[in-house]
Formats: structure tokens, C-alpha cells, sequence
């Protein structure tokens, strides 16, 4: 009920954004951060906003939620933050700095447990054996998806267990890159991740036992330029965007 609210309310910040033509933007230039998962939908997206809105210019800044967050909350000049797990987005709320009507969750996830290709490990459990030696995970405090992984590890009994194993990282994508040049056994990325380097990590399981992967968005409070950073959310939650977020494997949050 409280999603549905958030989403009437956005749509009437959106029939305000209407009254604003393309040209009326034009000139404009936003920046987005973004959770580091988001790099090839949203560099798609991006495009497809400035055709859509001539003249406008939109730059992405990718990292992980939490990084991100502090940058914003530091005074960095950012117009839109979409953040990979809704924990972050809601720190933001009460730290004052995004503009919570405006906030939506538009896109969802999967956790997987990856390999390098020519792995012999075949399920979660096998991370116990002793023939694996490192597994990457996103740093828990900072990494949305190191979070995850650690909520899913604790509800299954094993996160103590294979505790000694683990090698931090600072995103998501570091933690597919070392599993893609084989410097660990196995790692933890979401699903659209794993597809970015289907020729060179082996999806092993998908992992349950953790909150639905969902990812907000929301205007920056201190931004200038609140007409074309509504405009933006409003192109990502349209059809066109929509659909480019299907194209990279993303589903309905």
C-alpha cells in the first residue's frame, strides 16, 4: 500500500513535469548515480533519454550504493541516485538528501553464485569443501549485494563457516572480475552481472534466504535541475526504458 501511495504521488510530480517541453530543457545537463549493476541498461538508457529529449545531456557516475550515497551525502553535484537495494535509498531519506515523493522502485534482481568456467563446484553447499580456497563477495557494509549475500549465508547456517574464505570487494563488478580471471573459486553477483560474462563465469545457482533484490531511485534534494532529472525517471519507468532494462536480464520489482 505504502508503494502504491509513492507511485500516485510520483505521478503527480510527473503531470507537473509535462507543463516542461524538450526544448524547454534543452541545455540541460543532469548527473545520475547509480548502483555499478545498472552500467550497461542504464548507458543504454541514457541514449535513448537524449533522443527522446534533444539538447539534454545525461552523465553517469557508476559505483557502488554506499559509496555513492556518501558522495551525495559529502555535497557531490548529483541531480538522480538509484541505489541497488532499498536499505540505501532509505539512509538517503533520512539523511535529508533525496526527495522522497519522488522515490520509486523501478527494477528488480537476482543474487547467483558464479564460477570460473571448468569449475567442479555445483551448488552452495560445495563452498565448504576444502578444495575451495576464495569467494568473492561485495563488502557487506558499503556493496548492496554483499549484503545480500551475507543475509542469504546467515539464513542457510554457513556464512561463519565459510567467514575465513572470503575475499572483500568493493562492488559487484570487482567481485565478477575476480571470478572471471579466476583469482577465487567462486563469487556472488546479481544475475545481469553473470550475463555481462556468460563466456567467462559459469552461473552455478541462483541464491535464496535474502530480501528481494529491488532498486529505488529518487531526485537528489539539492539539485538544480529537477526538471530533467524527474524527466529521466519518468523515461526509465516508461515503456522504452522498461524494456531496456527486459533487454539486460532486470525484471519487475
Amino acid at each position: 500500500m505504502k508503494m502504491l501511495r509513492n507511485v500516485v504521488v510520483l505521478m503527480l510530480v510527473f503531470a507537473t513535469v509535462s507543463f516542461w517541453s524538450s526544448a524547454a530543457l534543452a541545455g540541460e545537463k543532469i548527473i545520475v548515480s547509480a548502483a555499478i549493476s545498472l552500467t550497461d541498461a542504464f548507458n543504454q538508457v541514457g541514449k535513448g533519454f537524449e533522443k527522446s529529449n534533444p539538447g539534454v545531456k545525461v552523465t553517469f557516475n557508476f559505483a557502488a550504493s554506499g559509496p555513492l550515497l556518501q558522495q551525495i551525502i559529502q555535497g557531490a553535484p548529483v541531480d538522480v541516485f538509484a541505489s541497488a537495494d532499498v536499505k540505501t535509498m532509505q539512509t538517503a531519506r533520512m539523511k535529508g538528501v533525496v526527495d522522497y515523493p519522488t522515490v520509486v522502485n523501478f527494477t528488480g534482481n537476482k543474487l547467483v553464485l558464479v564460477t570460473p568456467g571448468g569449475s567442479r563446484i555445483k551448488g552452495i553447499k560445495d563452498l565448504l569443501g576444502g578444495s575451495v580456497k576464495r569467494i568473492a563477495v561485495g563488502k557487506p557494509e558499503t556493496v548492496p549485494a554483499g549484503l545480500y549475500t551475507k543475509e542469504a549465508l546467515k539464513t542457510s547456517g554457513m556464512w561463519k563457516a565459510l567467514e575465513p574464505k572470503f575475499i572483500y570487494a568493493d562492488s559487484v563488478r570487482q567481485v565478477l572480475e575476480y571470478v572471471s580471471r579466476g583469482e577465487v573459486d567462486a563469487g556472488f553477483v546479481y544475475a545481469t552481472d553473470a550475463a555481462v560474462m556468460r563466456n567467462k563465469v559459469r552461473v552455478v545457482s541462483d541464491v535464496k534466504g535474502h530480501k528481494p533484490v529491488v532498486y529505488p531511485i529518487g531526485v537528489v534534494s539539492s539539485t538544480k535541475n529537477r526538471a530533467a532529472a524527474l524527466s529521466f525517471i519518468k523515461y526509465l519507468l516508461s515503456g522504452k526504458g522498461r524494456a531496456i532494462l527486459a533487454r539486460y536480464g532486470f525484471s519487475k520489482p
